[in-house]
């Protein structure tokens, strides 16, 4: 297991443009939080699809490196995203992730993804992660 100081720093280095704060992080389970700026929006002011999907994915990668420790080299091998209302474009993006199922070689998780300050989900993510060999070998 990692801890959310550990991820974080992880996170900040591997990806140092990101937006993303790591809110919770547990085992088999991440809150992550984003901003939501003006380069989110797409045409109608409402956030673009790109922008939740990839804050679904950060959130089942952040819970996986809370539950195996550390695995830069898991990979997503799907994500399926349901997109159920309109996000409010002026709240920041939360997703809260449990995994589901972490196997020896994949993970499969879910993500609630709600706008902040509202308790009805904008989008509801089943994913999967592939985990390394070598990660895999070690358990």
């Amino acid at each position: 297991m990692a801890t959310k100081d550990e991820i974080s720093i992880f996170m900040a280095a591997a990806f140092p443009r990101s937006q993303f704060i790591i809110v919770e992080a547990g085992s088999k389970s991440a809150t992550v939080r984003r901003p939501v700026t003006p380069d989110d929006l797409r045409p109608g002011d409402t956030v673009s699809g790109p922008t939740m999907m990839a804050l679904a994915d950060t959130a089942l990668y952040v819970a996986i490196h809370a539950t195996l420790g550390i695995t830069p080299h898991a990979v997503t091998s799907s994500l399926n995203i349901n997109f159920l209302r309109r996000p409010a474009s002026g709240q920041a993006l939360l997703a809260q992730c449990k995994l589901l199922r972490v196997g020896r070689t994949l993970v499969v998780g879910e993500v609630a993804m709600y706008s902040e300050g509202s308790d009805d989900p904008v989008a509801h993510v089943v994913g999967t992660y592939a985990i390394p060999p070598s990660r895999a070998a070690a358990d």
